[in-house]
């Protein structure tokens, strides 16, 4: 049975959740906001107007989640008070009612600290397995299916826009867009990095320990409401052959696109090359479309990154997030999974690579909070 402590926390938590959201603001925010969609020209500029629409969702997307927080509380006080009154309910609705508001309550506030403005955004996830041939080869096809697992069990939508078999076994490296749902490059930002394994490999006859490596690199999945600059005097092509399912067609005809982008480092003039391959779909134009898309999804991220950078310097005290580094270890002889940035660890490796990643998440996000909104 919860304790009245333990309901004063709920309703604490609801009172500061009503302060830091400012609720009232955005009651009023939502009515003004709402009221230009019903201007009758208001569909003349669709863009415009869906951005409108976007804007006005938004805001009543926090004021829904906020009500429903508030509704868990009240209904959690009513059931306490009516369980000591005269037990009209019994202690298990009550338990029920506190894990409901509770779960409400950690959605709402991982949620608010979601402050970037790319947070809400759809992602691009890709995953290049490091050195060691066919061990890191089926690690990185390890990674790829814990993140399809996450993102669907979120209500995410994943194409995999291009994928490289291994040599033997498992994939070399795969780029997956991850759209719909909410939030996918708010919570999946957190899985930039070096991910770990060690493991008695399956590979190896002699039954070793084996450590292998997989890189994960997450940017935003920009659309068309966006506009990311791409100089087409350093845009060209290649064409080739898409290998793997897809019936004879894809095979006997050049669909699969090769983009070069000669990418220029504003800050420091040097020259880089950006390669992107996309052979998801059949039709060669549809590819070539999909490519421009993940090039201005990258160029966007860089300019994301490089604004964040500037403002981590301005704001002292800032703790510096390596986008690079080694981040995770998974442990499988020992029954361990552990962050190396916040310190949180499981010994649930199964649920973990089922997708279970949602508590990483929250601890990253609570130890490098972004604040970004303006």
């Amino acid at each position: 049975m919860i304790t009245s402590d333990q309901l004063k926390e709920i309703q604490e938590r609801t009172a500061a959740l009503y302060k830091y959201l400012d609720i009232e603001k955005k009651k009023v925010e939502y009515e003004e906001e709402n009221l230009r969609t019903q201007d009758p020209d208001f569909w003349n500029d669709t863009k415009t107007a869906e951005e409108q629409m976007k804007k006005v969702k938004g805001i009543k997307k926090w004021l829904d989640g906020y009500a429903e927080v508030r509704t868990a509380a009240d209904e959690l006080q009513l059931a306490f008070d009516f369980y000591h009154d005269d037990e009209m309910v019994s202690e298990a609705e009550v338990e029920a009612g506190y894990q409901r508001a509770i779960t409400a309550i950690e959605a709402l506030e991982l949620k608010n600290m979601l402050r970037q403005k790319e947070d809400p955004m759809d992602c691009v996830l890709k995953i290049n397995s490091g050195a060691g041939g066919t061990e890191s080869q089926d690690w990185a096809q390890m990674l790829m299916r814990m993140y399809m697992r996450w993102a669907e069990s979120h209500g995410h939508k994943v194409t995999v826009s291009n994928l490289q078999d291994g040599d033997e076994a498992g994939i070399k490296s795969v780029t997956m867009e991850i759209e719909g749902g909410e939030y996918a490059y708010g919570y999946l930002k957190s899985e930039n990095g070096v991910h770990r394994l060690v493991r008695v490999s399956p590979f190896n006859a002699q039954g070793k320990r084996m450590t292998s490596f997989a890189s994960v690199f997450v940017s935003p999945l920009v659309d068309d409401t966006i506009e990311v600059f791409v100089d087409p005097s350093k845009v060209s092509w290649d064409l080739f052959r898409s290998g793997g399912a897809g019936g004879q067609n894809v095979n006997k005809v050049e669909t699969g696109v090769r983009l070069r982008y000669q990418y220029i480092d504003p800050e420091t003039g040097e020259e880089e090359e950006i390669l992107i391959e996309n052979t998801e779909s059949r039709k060669q134009l549809e590819n070539r479309n999909n490519a421009m898309r993940l090039l201005k999804s990258q160029l966007y991220d860089r300019a994301m990154k490089k604004r964040l950078e500037a403002q981590a310097k301005i704001e002292a005290g800032k703790k510096k997030i390596e986008w690079g580094s080694q981040i995770r270890s998974y442990v499988f002889d020992d029954r361990r999974v552990k962050d190396h940035r916040t310190n949180y660890q499981t010994t649930d490796v199964d649920g973990v690579m089922d997708g279970e990643i949602d508590d990483f998440i929250k601890a990253y996000l609570m130890e490098f909070p972004v604040n970004d909104e303006n």
